[in-house]
This record gives structure tokens, sequence and C-alpha cells, in this order.
């Protein structure tokens, strides 16, 4: 059959690639002894991967659920509870535009994109959109009943719109001067995306909440939120999941993380992300029609001056490149974290063919 080069890795997921020996070995072994147990009782690879996210996080206790969208919701709740407890009754949160957190009606409600609201208004009240990147937004929207800010470390399905280096320190200044939880949502930033474990350890900052999903079971479906003991506030059966955290989930989740962890994947995402970023920009200084290459690690953007991502991502299809188109004149990638500059290479031959076949009828 045709053969393709995966550069959308089931958007963030495919962390390790596909079927990698460490996440289908650790399968079958699971699937040989316990499948999925009620939540009620502890199960070992459960205890090791929550044992592992805190080793080599700054967050004290872990939720598992089932995706991230559900991530979210509970690190909603969970600040809810919160500002219910220390806020005198808080209950909004403080997002902004361009944002993505999920797909049930609150995360709807807390993403702020119109094309993905408008079509189930009205949607839950308690969640306050704001520009992207301007701390005095942030500031301006926050009230007595403000209980936390969730944002992106980086933009993903906003269009990976990274932020000015101080921005989330400075927003996490202004979080701990009004006594408000900060909450990082890194379902498509974590577990080595951008070129460290997770987003947050770029720009100096400690989440009090942090969400993550997509890259953490590496194709298998699971999302976790993590707290510090300060925000660790739901008691039993405040909050629960059937399928969440099950030793199926758990055990490949675990095989995955181990794996980046010991091979130090982040560094060499970082470091080929950054040899991808530069023949990006090679490819923007010859075609006039790129008007701009960003992101970190392994997320990445390459922008168009008008709208040609959808041609560009079926030509690309067509060669046997898989991409993802983002908006009408933008493009991301977002392989997984173990490609190597070879295929980086491969890549970018096939963008270059295509622009210089198409490129005459696209500057017209």
């Amino acid at each position: 059959g045709k053969q393709y080069l995966d550069f959308v890795g089931g958007w963030a997921v495919d962390s390790l690639g596909h079927c990698h020996p460490a996440l289908v070995n650790a399968l079958e072994e699971q699937a040989k002894t316990l499948i999925q147990a009620s939540n009620q009782f502890y199960t070992v690879p459960a205890i090791k991967l929550a044992q592992l996210l805190v080793e080599n996080s700054c967050l004290d206790r872990v939720f598992f659920c089932n995706s991230g969208t559900e991530a979210n919701e509970g690190a909603v709740k969970l600040a809810r509870k919160y500002g219910k407890i220390h806020l005198k009754g808080a209950y909004e949160i403080i997002t902004t535009y361009g944002s993505f957190h999920g797909r049930t009606l609150a995360m709807t409600a807390a993403t702020g994109q119109r094309k993905f609201q408008d079509p189930y208004t009205p949607l839950p009240d308690g969640f306050i959109n704001v520009e992207y990147n301007d701390l005095e937004a942030i500031k301006r929207a926050t009230n007595e009943r403000t209980c936390g800010v969730m944002l992106e470390p980086i933009q993903g399905e906003g269009g990976v719109n990274v932020p000015d280096d101080d921005y989330l320190k400075k927003v996490e200044d202004w979080c701990h001067q009004k006594g408000i939880l900060f909450i990082l949502d890194e379902v498509q930033t974590g577990i080595g995306r951008t070129g460290t474990l997770f987003a947050y350890e770029q720009y100096n900052v400690e989440p009090d909440i942090m969400t993550l999903a997509k890259g953490l079971g590496s194709g298998v479906p699971i999302g976790a939120f993590l707290a510090k003991e300060k925000a660790s506030v739901f008691t039993p059966g405040e909050h629960g999941t059937t399928f969440g955290g099950n030793p199926l989930v758990c055990a490949a989740a675990y095989a995955t993380l181990k794996y980046i962890i010991d091979n130090d994947i982040p560094e060499k995402v970082n470091r080929v992300g950054k040899y991808f970023m530069t023949e990006l920009e090679t490819l923007k200084q010859q075609f006039d029609f790129i008007t701009e290459v960003r992101g970190k690690g392994l997320l990445i953007a390459m922008e168009f001056d008008r709208e040609i991502a959808q041609d560009v991502t079926m030509s690309c299809l067509n060669k046997g490149l898989l991409i993802n188109k983002l908006t009408p004149n933008a493009i991301r990638f977002i392989p997984p974290l173990i490609i190597t500059e070879k295929e980086v290479d491969e890549a970018v031959n096939i963008l270059r063919n295509i622009f210089n076949e198409k490129g005459k009828k696209w500057t017209k």
C-alpha cells in the first residue's frame, strides 16, 4: 500500500508514532492481567502513573479521566469548589479568545471561539473570554466572582499562538496577588510537545492546576488533571469517572511517559523542532506567499498571505505527507515526538515541490 509520513500524529496524540514496541508491549501485558476495575479500588498502573507524573512536575495530586475535555471540566469543578471554600463562592473562570478547551457545553463556553460556540447557544455561564497575551485584559475581567484563570501556554487549535516570554509569569503573579487559581491547559502542549516535559517549565511558572491528555497515552484515550495541595479540595465522591484511570490505559500512559523521560525525548523534540523551523524559514525566504513560521518544539504553524491551506493540505496528502489545515490561510505540523531530521527533510522537500508546482498560480 501507499506509505504516508504522518505530521498530524492524531492531532498531537501519537507521541511515540504508530505501534511503538514500548506501548504495544505494555498493552499486551496489562491486557493479560486486568483491563478495567472500579476506581473505588487502587490499581498498580494508576499508582505508578500518578507517582511518575507528580515526581516530574510541580503538582501534588492527580485525577485520571478519559479525555482533555474531561480533564478541563474537572479542573473547572475543582476551581469552583475552591472558590466556594476560599473565595466567598466565586465561580467565574477567565479564559481567552482563540483558546480551545474542549467540546462539552461548559468547555465550549470556556473556548473563546465563536465558530465552536454559536451552534450551541445558550451556553453555561461562568466563563469570561478576554484577549490572549494581554495581562491588562485579565486584570479588567477579574472581579469578586473570579475563582481562576485558565490558559493554554501556547494556543494550539487557535493558531499556534506563542505568547510573549513574560506573559504567563505576569498572569501567575496576578493570580497570586488576587488569591485566585492559575490553571494551565497542557492538553496539547504537555508530555514533551514543546521541548520540555511540560510547557510551563519554559516560562518560570508553576500552575495550581494543570490538565493533560492527547500525548499522554500515545493513542490510548486518557486524560488527567493535576493540582497542588492547596487546590486539592475535592472530597471522596465529589467527582468521579467510570472508565478513567483504568489499568489498561494507565499501563499504556506509564509506558509512554517513562519512555519519553528515560530517552530524553523533550530535548530531542527541542533539537528537531528548531531544525524543522529553520528549514521552514528557508521556504519562507523562497516563497513570498508564506508570511510566518511560528511555534515551539514540534507544535508549529506556517501561515500564508492567502487562503491556500486546504490546497496545500490536499496536495501534501496526494504526495504522502499528512498535515493539518489550521485555518483557511495556515497549516499546522504536530508530528510524533520521535521524528528525525531525515523525516523533516522529507516533509520539507514535499512542501518545496508543491510550492514550486503551484506557487505561480497562488501568486497571481
